[in-house]
């Protein structure tokens, strides 16, 4: 066996094994080598096993010395394209000043509709590119990106394209949804603005290929369920999968909607009630939970230990953005819903890895097997725990994409 490259010096070489999503007791199933060897060829996984057990020859060799490697993590939710700020929304808010009050000044969501749809798109690259490096610093190194801050239909296909510039610049990964965020006010208006995504702004996007799926807010100061069918429809018959923000707030049917059109993934779920997570374990929809939103808001978190104790494939993100989750870091997401979420540490990796690529619908990307990208990090430890254990500090040591080293990832003189 010939390799480009060969990884020695693992202390632990741990990825959850086989595709599709993992549910329930599965998801605390992991492959844990110790002393471990990982051999990349053509920016693919060759082989992965005991150090002792290795034979074959390697171009290059390269020694971690005795840290823990896992697999890339996947950030399966985040909005990392904006302009604007909402400081003073968080200054109001923090001084009691009701989020419906603030969205009726004109605040809130709608100050970042107003700043991103005037950005021109070299400003928005230039303002998200920090934010898609400091996730692939945190481990991520396939990142979902939404649109939703364009409003408008032309803001929209703009808001993509930036996604696709950015794309093409970063080594990570970068899968792109289209975000039908928020009504026009009026009933008219929102009735006109649904025949227009579905006649003409899906068909556009999927035509020049510039998302992968289609996430519509369910909620009652955004769209409601019956709003969102035909859009997801749309979507579903121009050949793009279908999301939904869903649960957030109020129950409002998004849930339901969502696992009756075969979602991938329904996300947030803080209001999610237990005939509710019956109803997602009984399904091939996979529950994306935001631990940074319940943080920064003060909501209830989403029920993650019902929902895995009642067999649900869990996934967790950040929902990078500016309003209800500046987090910028994949590995603290993955930390928080150990703490807040109440999964285990072998729950959050899966849910970080194997699971989020499944929300996105990838089945080659989280696991660290033959024939798949040699995307993987190498911790700062011996104990790939630390991944989860860890606040404030980063425990990721060097990234790695399709057996390549990022050097902006790579942390210098960082050892313990």
């Amino acid at each position: 066996m010939k390799a480009d490259l060969l990884i020695r010096g693992i202390s632990q070489l741990v990825t959850a094994e086989s595709p599709g999503p993992k549910h329930g007791a599965a998801m605390r199933q992991l492959r844990i080598i110790e002393h471990a060897s990982l051999a990349v060829s053509d920016g693919k996984i060759l082989w992965a096993g005991p150090e002792s057990d290795w034979s074959g020859d390697a171009a290059a060799v390269v020694d971690v010395g005795r840290r823990a490697v896992v697999p890339g993590l996947v950030d399966p939710h985040t909005h990392a394209v904006w302009a604007g700020d909402r400081l003073a929304d968080f200054d109001a808010r923090i001084s009691g000043v009701p989020y419906e009050r603030i969205l009726a000044s004109g605040g809130g969501i709608w100050s970042t509709i107003r700043a991103t749809a005037s950005a021109p798109a070299d400003e928005l690259i230039r303002l998200a590119k920090p934010r898609i490096d400091a996730l692939l610093r945190s481990g991520a190194t396939t990142i979902e990106v939404k649109s939703g801050y364009g409003f408008s239909l032309d803001a929209e296909i703009a808001m993509l394209q930036v996604i696709r510039a950015l794309s093409d610049a970063s080594p990570a990964r970068i899968v792109p949804t289209l975000l039908i965020h928020v009504p026009p006010k009026s009933a008219a208006d929102r009735a006109a603005c649904v025949s227009d995504v579905c006649q003409t702004l899906v068909p556009e996007v999927a035509r020049q290929k510039l998302a992968a799926a289609v996430d519509v807010f369910i909620e009652k100061e955004a769209w409601s369920a019956a709003e969102a069918e035909p859009i997801l429809a749309s979507a579903r018959q121009h050949g793009l999968a279908i999301k939904l923000h869903t649960e957030q707030f109020h129950r409002v049917g998004g849930l339901e909607l969502g696992l009756r059109m075969g979602a991938l993934s329904v996300d947030h779920l803080e209001a999610c009630v237990a005939e509710q997570v019956a109803l997602i374990a009984c399904s091939k929809t996979v529950a994306t939970i935001l631990p940074g939103v319940s943080l920064h808001l003060g909501l209830p978190p989403a029920p993650g230990r019902a929902l895995i104790d009642a067999g649900a494939a869990v996934a967790v993100g950040t929902d990078l953005n500016p309003g209800s989750s500046p987090l910028f870091s994949t590995a603290t997401a993955l930390a928080l819903s150990i703490r807040l979420n109440g999964l285990t540490a072998q729950e959050a990796l899966v849910a970080g890895t194997v699971n989020a690529a499944c929300a996105l619908g990838l089945d080659d990307a989280g696991r660290l097997e033959p024939g798949l990208p040699a995307d993987f990090l190498v911790l700062d430890g011996s104990d790939w725990r630390e991944l989860v254990y860890t606040l404030g500090a980063n425990p990721v040591r060097e990234v790695w994409i399709r057996g390549v080293s990022i050097p902006s990832c790579t942390a210098e003189g960082s050892g313990r």
